[in-house]
């Protein structure tokens, strides 16, 4: 069974030190990312000024004031979570190098800047005490979980620093939450005598509740309020010492600013709105409050009276820059001189990203540090857009799906002037005899705890820049929370346009039998919208995924599985094996599978390939699994992305019956075209005997690739050498085609692109079907894997103690048996 090898170790995750499961979440939902907007700010001692961190500087600006001054500016670095001393001339800060995040000390009054912790961990959310002589703060050091720490602080810097907490290991089971206990959020109490911070200690699901310690003495911790948080309450004591202000949702959808009190009496809202509130500190006086919000999509600073509510925003409508700067007008065209909305990143000589001032930055995942000092951050630019640049150069590079190639440019910026570039894209598109496609993400959530606050609007502007012609956003919960909830709706969205179609979709969460998306719902939501969530009222693991799939049937819907499998499935020898794939295929639930997703797309595969072995019609699809309110994710929207041979229509239900039928590709970049005896994707070959059949193939794609092979029923039967630069290839030959079974084209390289923001370049198309006379191959060995596979299944689901009653077991229990049975008996003696 080849499913093309293993990729090569070059691309790894940003922060890799860090020990923690689902980076996803709490990169974005915990560290500090670069965004144009404000991301924190600290109020100086008198209550007239502010310093925050802006587009990876520190800044400082009255509130009254326009005048915004750049603090810092740190060549290949970004700089964050500003702490300002109570002396009115210290500010400590954390800065981001690519490789570690480190606490410094910054003297306002000189401007010297002095590095305080080393070693390449994780060191955040400093925070100083009262007096000025120690310091608090979030660090990864020794563990790679995030403890709490304090040190004595000099004018030589870090003394005795030690964590606070130490180490603890809950005895619950978490899910999207290391085994080990965290702490973070620390801030001190006026007096310097305790700190207040977030543990989750025994806490199954969320970032924990808000506690107090005293410094003194550790061990006298205790909790103040129990809470579902996601990474960013920061409780913070007002000055008078007896509130607490924090954030949260609180069984809303958007965090908002609440206030208990130091003995955790039920909390009150401060704030209101359908967006988010976060990052919130105390003004000296204790009569205002300053927080970073997203209520015009943008991250903003805004300045609040406690009572009252009057509220000023925080405009740098001036700014005064650290170094001299140019401005940057940049204008994209397709190849007929059309101005196009596209995917944009200027990297200038200093080592840092740029952005018009009004922009989304976006940051991905990870990066192969042989070829990037940092992770590739961008924007998504509607032309002409202007930029404010460090005088000197920077490399921009433009990219507008993946039918033009990226255009990509060195331009020198002259201090003090405007240089205007015109990137004209040149297409390479498959040749239109292949097909008429539409592209589409069938995995999308537009709003997901991230920075920005999305509408269907903007992701409408988003896939345009991509060249997405559709996307499935998929409502799901977040913990407590459902984001989306509020834009759930069977037929087109409003926001779609002739360009774009928006469709509301859903994800099916459990953390037991695998995701699912559910498409094209007729009527109504399925609640809940997930199952078998551990030490809660609905840990159950009914309803299992076989129901959830028979009720969305009943709508119309499709049932895919999404982002399935990270590495290849070894059914004996997998920690766990809960996954319900092979169960639901064979009893008909099935209509899509996510072969290129937010997943390892060639260990997909390799179950694929066993599925269609056994004759299973079971299409590919793709998604991004892409949170497009988030600073910082693996790829933009329709990063992985399915083309429906539609006939061109931009029409929901033409997609869906190309969905469902196979007459698609899916992709994160290269594109193909195949035809075999004159069959497409998704046809059916049918031919009374044995012959040679004539294929065609094509490839077109944005960057080169390794590997373009024809693979029948789990065999390479074709590799196709690819020169030049690799990017485009065609190709004809004869095939000779003996049973029954199928065949794709597919493309793969053997490690990651810095234009592709995946793990590796990979495409696929979906079966063609090979019908021949006789009986296609057996398979016995590929029955026998997913027996073993259901085997193990079975015996997780018996191990369940928490069904609600005998019938969701039984139901439950019944039904996998059942799918093993049919899967012993095309196994035979191979299951034995």
């Amino acid at each position: 069974m080849l499913g093309g090898g293993a990729a090569r170790a070059d691309r790894e995750p940003a922060l890799k030190q860090v020990d923690l499961p689902h980076s996803y979440y709490w990169r974005e939902l915990y560290l500090p990312q670069l965004t144009t907007g404000p991301s924190s700010a600290s109020f100086t001692p008198d209550g007239r000024g502010l310093v925050y961190s802006m587009a990876g500087s520190l800044w400082r600006q009255d509130v009254d004031s326009i005048d915004a001054t750049e603090l810092t500016h740190a060549a290949g670095a970004y700089d964050y979570q500003p702490d300002v001393g109570h002396d009115g001339r210290t500010v400590v800060f954390c800065r981001y190098d690519g490789v570690g995040i480190e606490v410094w000390r910054l003297d306002l009054e000189s401007g010297r800047e002095q590095q305080l912790t080393s070693g390449g961990d994780v060191n955040v959310e400093p925070r100083l005490s009262p007096d000025g002589k120690r310091i608090a703060w979030v660090s990864t050091r020794g563990t790679g979980h995030l403890n709490l720490f304090l040190a004595e602080l000099d004018a030589t810097g870090l003394r005795d620093a030690h964590p606070l907490l130490g180490e603890r290991r809950s005895t619950v089971d978490r899910y999207y939450y290391s085994v080990f206990d965290h702490a973070v959020n620390p801030s001190w109490s006026p007096d310097g005598a305790t700190i207040y911070y977030v543990g989750n200690a025994e806490v199954p699901l969320g970032s924990g509740d808000i506690w107090a310690v005293p410094v003194a003495d550790p061990s006298a911790r205790r909790k103040v309020l129990s809470e579902e948080t996601t990474w960013s309450a920061h409780p913070e004591q007002a000055p008078e010492g007896r509130r607490l202000l924090y954030s949260s949702y609180r069984g809303r959808q958007w965090h908002q600013l609440w206030l208990t009190t130091t003995d955790g009496a039920a909390p009150l809202p401060l704030t209101f709105g359908d967006f988010d509130s976060r990052n919130a500190r105390w003004s000296p006086d204790g009569r205002r409050v300053v927080y970073v919000s997203n209520e015009r999509g943008n991250t903003s600073l805004v300045v609040q009276d406690v009572v009252g509510g009057a509220r000023q925003e925080i405009v740098a409508g001036l700014r005064r820059y650290k170094v001299p700067r140019a401005r940057l007008v940049l204008d994209v065209v397709d190849p007929a001189g059309k101005r196009v909305p596209a995917r944009v990143s200027v990297l200038a000589d200093d080592g840092r990203a740029y952005a018009p001032a009004n922009a989304w930055m976006h940051a991905d995942d990870g990066f192969d540090r042989s070829r990037q000092t940092m992770e590739t951050h961008y924007f998504h630019c509607s032309p002409p857009c202007t930029l404010e640049v460090p005088g000197g150069a920077a490399t921009v590079t433009v990219q507008h799906g993946f039918a033009a190639l990226p255009w990509r440019q060195r331009v020198e910026l002259p201090d003090g002037r405007e240089t205007q570039v015109r990137a004209t894209l040149a297409g390479n598109a498959l040749p239109p005899d292949f097909g008429h496609w539409v592209s589409a993400d069938l995995h999308v959530h537009m709003n997901y705890g991230g920075h920005y606050r999305n509408t269907p609007a903007g992701l409408a502007r988003q896939a345009e820049s991509e060249d997405l012609g559709i996307v499935y956003n998929l409502v799901v919960n977040k913990e407590e929370r459902v984001p989306d909830l509020g834009y759930f709706r069977t037929g087109p969205d409003p926001a779609s346009n002739d360009r774009v179609l928006i469709l509301q979709a859903q994800e099916f969460h459990t953390s037991f039998w695998g995701h699912l998306g559910l498409l094209y719902l007729s009527d109504h939501l399925i609640t809940p919208d997930f199952s078998s969530y551990r030490h809660t009222a609905l840990a159950s693991p009914y309803p299992y995924n076989g129901v959830i799939a028979d009720l969305a049937h009943a709508q119309g819907a499709l049932v895919g599985y999404v982002h399935p499998f990270d590495w290849p499935v070894v059914p004996e020898k997998e920690k766990t094996l809960s996954h319900e794939l092979p169960a639901d295929v064979i009893s008909g639930k099935v209509d899509y599978i996510e072969v290129v997703g937010f997943s390892d797309h060639k260990a997909t595969a390799e179950v694929w390939y066993r599925l269609l072995n056994l004759g299973f019609r079971l299409p590919a699809g793709a998604g991004t699994d892409a949170m497009a309110n988030y600073a910082s994710l693996r790829g933009p929207v329709g990063l992985n992305r399915v083309f429906l041979n539609t006939g061109g229509r931009l029409d929901g239900q033409a997609a869906k019956l190309a969905l469902k039928s196979g007459r698609s590709f899916v992709s994160n970049g290269p594109l193909l075209g195949f035809d075999l005896g004159g069959a497409r994707p998704g046809d059916t070959l049918k031919r009374g005997a044995p012959g040679v059949y004539h294929y065609r193939v094509a490839l077109r794609s944005p960057v080169p690739v390794d590997h373009l092979e024809i693979v029948r029923n789990g065999k390479v039967v074709r590799q196709f050498v690819l020169a030049g630069d690799r990017r485009s290839f065609d190709g004809e030959g004869d095939l000779p085609v003996d049973t029954d079974g199928w065949a794709v084209l597919r493309a793969w390289n053997d490690s990651a692109d810095p234009l592709v923001l995946d793990l590796y370049p990979y495409a696929t198309t979906s079966p063609i079907y090979l019908d021949l006379p006789g009986e296609a191959p057996p398979a016995p060995e590929d029955a026998a894997y997913f027996v073993r596979w259901l085997d193990r299944v079975i015996a997780e689901a018996q191990a369940r103690t928490d069904y609600n009653d005998e019938r969701e077991r039984s139901s439950t229990l019944g039904y996998l048996a059942h799918a093993r049975e049919a899967y012993a008996a095309r196994a035979g003696g191979a299951a034995r």
